[in-house]
């Protein structure tokens, strides 16, 4: 996620410096071959001008349903934020002597807690763990050119900006060895970490640290969690439909390359410098239209290990600082802080 008030120009011309390249170089090259007259046909700027209001709409649309996409995800990351300080809560208040027969120590009462704690943390880490894995519409598992830009993108701008082997060191520090070492090999470990808190939570009522109501009311907590898990999981397993997401690439490319037939000769009659203004001005309305494009295109995915993906190394460290609050500890973790004015 970019953190900074705004984007400098000269980040914005360094992320768009080929785009800009190509328009030049095209619009170059058009408006030579117009001056030396080897040309001469043009188009007529209103069939132009309304392919580019139709495209721009289309576009539009584009855009606000990737947008959609990020901020869902965003809310259902707010929601795990939520539920998993109320899991915290109903850990610390929840499990206690209250209805045994026979009070067990204050040591064995903090380990159990510690226990499910710890084991949602490492549910958290689990689950942006598997979100990050590429699907293979997103930009990484394309081939040439598109996967070495994703890739460049995902090292200066993304989770490259951090060490991202924290998930896989951190999943050890929260679950006991063999339960680690059980549920890391299964093919959603984060749905079974969810799972093994269930079969936890019937051992605590069986052995009455919990009591029925409380339990219940736990387990409805998991099943939030199970919840805010599928949503993140649809989004991340079900693209923007193909016929939105292409298509309008083709309508821009359509549309770029109309432009010059009319745009140019029109400046051109304009005066003597309309040549040179031409090929700048034209490359700029290009220019336009591809970010229109690439925005939504990069946006579209907020899972996948870049600039403009959801925060969750960030807030699962949030989540680990409160819940670890919550049992006491002092020994906390630092905050995630921006990198390059990203917060990953």
């Amino acid at each position: 996620m970019i953190v900074t008030k705004g984007i400098s120009f000269g980040k914005l011309i360094k992320w768009t410096a080929p785009h800009i390249a190509w328009l030049l170089a095209l619009m170059g090259t058009i408006a030579t071959l117009y001056h030396f007259n080897i040309i001469t046909i043009t188009i007529p700027w209103l069939p132009v001008s309304v392919i580019g209001t139709a495209v721009a709409f289309y576009v539009g649309f584009k855009n606000n349903q990737a947008y959609d996409r990020m901020w869902e995800a965003r809310k259902i990351w707010g929601g795990i934020i939520n539920d998993s300080r109320t899991w915290g809560m109903m850990v610390d208040g929840f499990v206690s002597n209250l209805f045994k027969e026979t009070n067990i120590s204050e040591v064995a009462i903090k380990s159990i807690k510690k226990r499910l704690i710890y084991r949602h943390i490492g549910w958290l880490y689990a689950h942006r763990s598997q979100l990050l894995v590429a699907t293979p519409w997103e930009h990484i598992s394309q081939g040439g050119h598109t996967a070495k830009t994703a890739r460049m993108y995902q090292r200066k701008f993304g989770i490259g900006l951090i060490d991202d082997d924290v998930t896989r060191r951190e999943l050890k520090l929260f679950l006991p060895e063999a339960e680690h070492d059980r549920l890391v090999n299964h093919t959603n470990t984060a749905t079974q970490i969810i799972n093994e808190q269930s079969r936890d939570l019937q051992k605590l009522r069986e052995q009455n640290c919990i009591e029925d109501f409380r339990h219940m009311e736990m387990m409805n907590v998991l099943k939030s969690f199970y919840t805010l898990q599928g949503k993140n999981e649809r989004i991340k397993k079900f693209p923007l439909p193909r016929q939105y997401a292409n298509m309008s690439r083709y309508f821009i490319g359509i549309f770029i390359m109309m432009l010059p037939f009319s745009m140019i000769p029109a400046l051109m009659e304009s005066g003597p410098l309309g040549l040179w203004l031409s090929i700048p001005v034209t490359a700029l309305i290009g220019w336009i239209y591809v970010m229109m494009e690439i925005i939504a295109d990069y946006t579209e995915n907020p899972f996948q290990g870049m600039a403009n993906d959801i925060p969750m190394l960030s807030l699962c460290r949030t989540i680990e600082i409160d819940l670890k609050e919550m049992l006491g500890e002092t020994d906390l973790p630092p905050s995630i802080e921006a990198k390059n004015g990203i917060l990953m």
